[in-house]
């Protein structure tokens, strides 16, 4: 992906002020989402606290859970 359509698509979210804190949300997102990253990084990472960002993701429509699907599956079969 080039530079310019990151940018691009970064500049669409409302909720930071910078491209680079567009970017870096638009990556640690997609290591959250992969389980490659805890909320508590990425959190940290945008210097917001664990809360901040789940309500931040909550406000952009983004289900984000702290369980495995195999723990989802089990609560929903009690």
């Amino acid at each position: 992906m080039n530079k310019e359509l990151t940018q691009t698509i970064a500049s669409e979210i409302q909720l930071f002020r910078s491209v680079e804190e567009k970017e870096n949300f638009l990556f640690l997102l997609g290591a959250l989402l992969t389980r490659i990253m805890s909320l508590k990084k990425a959190a940290e990472i945008m210097q917001l606290e664990p809360v901040e960002f789940l309500k931040i993701l909550d406000l952009m429509g983004i289900e984000f859970s702290y369980l495995s699907e195999e723990d989802v599956t089990l609560e929903k079969s009690w």
